[in-house]
């Protein structure tokens, strides 16, 4: 099996809980300066409803949390079929690095600068990395 192309999963995955973490510090503060009370929250209460009740850069970092639960599971799934079938090296590993780097740079452009042109270019590049590990990795499973 080739391993390496699991390091670049083994580093997003420590970084979307690095994002959590980032999320969490950010926002309980950001709550009680707001009057939220946790303990007074509706049944079913979601971490959207804090939507205009905190600032906008405080959601910012949830708002990328949530991202990092959404496509990089296509990553992951996609890193574990290329390594089962032993194509986690060369071109294939390279995009995996880039698609985690670039997913990072993301993270970070989003909870703190937030410009959405910026944002949506890198969200492209991440994407087309990993559409071209998508298609190698089914190539690699049919032939």
């Amino acid at each position: 099996m080739d391993i390496a192309i699991l390091a670049p999963a083994a580093v997003l995955i420590l970084w979307s809980l690095i994002m959590l973490f980032w999320m969490a510090a950010t926002r309980f503060p950001a709550m009680a300066k707001s009057g939220a009370d946790l303990a007074k929250a509706p049944p079913g209460g979601r971490g959207s409803d804090l939507e205009g009740v905190i600032p906008d850069n405080v959601n910012w970092k949830s708002h990328n949390y949530t991202h990092l639960m959404e496509q990089p599971t296509l990553f992951y799934a996609t890193v574990v079929i290329l390594a089962l079938v032993n194509a986690g090296h060369g071109l294939n590993l390279y995009l995996a690095w880039a698609y985690a780097i670039i997913r990072i740079i993301h993270s970070i452009w989003q909870a703190t600068v937030n410009l959405v042109n910026v944002r949506f270019m890198l969200f492209i590049a991440s994407t087309v990395c990993l559409l071209i590990m998508a298609i190698n990795a089914l190539w690699a499973t049919l032939f």
